[in-house]
């Protein structure tokens, strides 16, 4: 069996060399992918349009966003300095995102090589976050009634704060948030499910974490679509992690999150998330052990 996945050349841009972000990972990771192209069918999506933002985002915030406005705290706070090619990259991971969403419906499960800006809120940018893709879908999918419950299901190290705040007067979307609780936002929102970590937690005490909590949420929302964010910030040798998690932690729990949620009979779309290694080789063979954990699940 084949997998479905999204990418698109224009998910890196050129930064400048001593940026801290690793802009060029989504051109790494899929030179990394063309090993699986055999069994990887890959789609390329178009740019979010301004109708699918504005179901997360304020009008006055997408005005300032889309023009060049945003002011120079606004741009900082964001991560990056603006830039046409930014405004494209991040319109086209939100177009990817939903793209792979409504790909899990029609196939049972999809990937976006990029995705999980799970900091943008409706009216600001944040922690290299400046579109919510994870929001937009869930509300999109919503109001087209093409499902009737969605769960995101977030791995990242960070607290989807953004996703959490966007979606909290949305109750046919639930989130799931399992991460560090000394780490970024130093101000937690209020999630459905919030469970935070200590600092330093390895493999094993981790994914005994995961499988004693994950199951009851899936059951008690009972999604029709999992979004799930598969954030490699978790990993031991990320610089903005605190956590112990290694290559190994991470193939098992994708593949644990596939599983159980492919075992009820529910699509899921995933997207890669965090990850910050400067080793950016390094950095993508973590990003790919979702792609490598669902090629696994869809072949056996």
């Amino acid at each position: 069996m084949t997998l479905a996945a999204v990418h698109h050349p224009d998910y890196s841009f050129d930064l400048p060399a001593n940026h801290p972000f690793p802009m060029a990972k989504f051109r790494v990771l899929r030179r990394q992918l063309a090993a699986f192209d055999h069994r990887i069918r890959w789609h390329q999506p178009g740019m979010a349009n301004r109708s699918a933002l504005e179901s997360v985002h304020t009008g006055a915030y997408l005005d300032a966003l889309l023009a060049g406005e945003l002011d120079h705290a606004a741009q900082r706070r964001s991560g990056f300095p603006w830039s046409q090619a930014l405004i494209r990259r991040i319109r086209l991971e939100t177009g990817g995102t939903l793209l792979a969403a409504r790909l899990a419906l029609a196939e049972g499960i999809a990937l976006n090589a990029a995705g999980g800006t799970h900091h943008a809120h409706a009216d600001y940018a944040s922690g290299y976050c400046l579109l919510n893709d994870l929001a937009v879908t869930a509300k999109i999918l919503l109001s087209e009634r093409r499902v009737r419950r969605v769960l995101i299901i977030d791995l990242d190290v960070h607290q989807g704060d953004g996703t959490v705040r966007l979606l909290a007067d949305e109750p046919d979307a639930v989130t799931l948030s399992i991460h560090a609780a000394r780490n970024f936002p130093a101000r937690k929102a209020a999630g459905d499910e919030d469970i935070e970590l200590e600092s330093g937690l390895t493999d094993a005490a981790y994914l005994e974490v995961l499988s004693s909590r994950l199951p009851p949420v899936i059951d008690r929302v009972q999604p029709d679509l999992v979004i799930y964010d598969a954030g490699v910030d978790v990993h031991t040798a990320d610089r903005l992690g605190h956590l112990d998690l290694t290559d190994d932690g991470l193939y098992r729990r994708d593949r644990y999150v596939i599983d159980t949620v492919r075992a009820r009979g529910i699509p899921l779309a995933g997207v890669i998330g965090g990850g910050y290694d400067r080793d950016l080789e390094a950095l993508c063979r973590r990003h790919g052990q979702l792609f490598v954990a669902a090629l696994d699940a869809v072949g056996k």
